[in-house]
């Protein structure tokens, strides 16, 4: 006897048939998990080569920078070296000269006495003041060295022009000077030998040395 189907009521679902693979997977289980297993392991592989990539990367990258500094300052080591051999004459010159190095006042003293007697000067009278450091008015590079100068009161009394030129040409010899001011005047002193100065001459010097720092800077006199 036929069950009997009235109108509004659900017809039963029918069974589906599982395919027959899904009952056969406990046969390959153990495959399936050594493929999974080494699906992974390769993946970390992947990554552990790739990380090992970028670390060598990162090493050669380094070591290609420290191989950069290393060359420039083997070069800027050369570059020195050729500037010294080149301007080593130089440097001592203008040290034997007193330019570089502390102020030797016994030196510039000894140099206006002999000057004035090997020309024949008539008296003459000088005050050195204390040595400053100088502002330089434009930017250079002047490593461990400032600039300072001693300014020098001078007062000459003179027979004629070239008295003064050539004591200042002489002075050169034994210093570097900058003559800030002169102010010429006629008429002077009776000197000796029966000799009258027709001209007396007052003038500011600043003697220049490259000293060591520090001293405290202050303004140029």
């Amino acid at each position: 006897m036929k069950p009997s189907f009235t109108p509004g009521m659900k017809k039963p679902a029918a069974t589906r048939a599982l395919p027959t693979w899904l009952g056969e997977l406990h046969l390959v289980r153990r495959a399936l998990l050594c493929c999974a297993a080494t699906l992974l392991l390769s993946l970390l592989a992947l990554q552990l080569a790739s990380d090992y990539r970028d670390r060598q990367a990162q090493r050669l990258d380094l070591a290609q920078k420290e191989r950069r500094a290393a060359a420039a300052r083997f070069n800027q080591v050369e570059t020195e070296k050729l500037e010294i051999r080149a301007f080593a004459p130089r440097f001592r010159a203008l040290q034997r000269r007193g330019l570089i190095g502390e102020e030797n006042r016994l030196a510039w003293i000894d140099a206006i006495r002999l000057i004035q007697q090997q020309r024949h000067l008539l008296p003459l009278s000088y005050e050195i003041n204390a040595q400053q450091v100088l502002k330089v008015p434009l930017p250079l590079t002047m490593g461990q060295y400032q600039l300072r100068g001693s300014k020098m009161q001078l007062h000459m009394d003179l027979l004629h022009e070239m008295d003064l030129l050539n004591f200042f040409d002489d002075l050169r010899q034994s210093g570097y000077f900058a003559v800030q001011d002169c102010a010429l005047k006629r008429g002077g002193a009776a000197a000796s030998a029966g000799q009258t100065a027709s001209l007396s001459a007052d003038c500011t010097l600043l003697w220049l040395t490259l000293g060591n720092r520090p001293l405290a800077v202050q303004g140029q006199p």
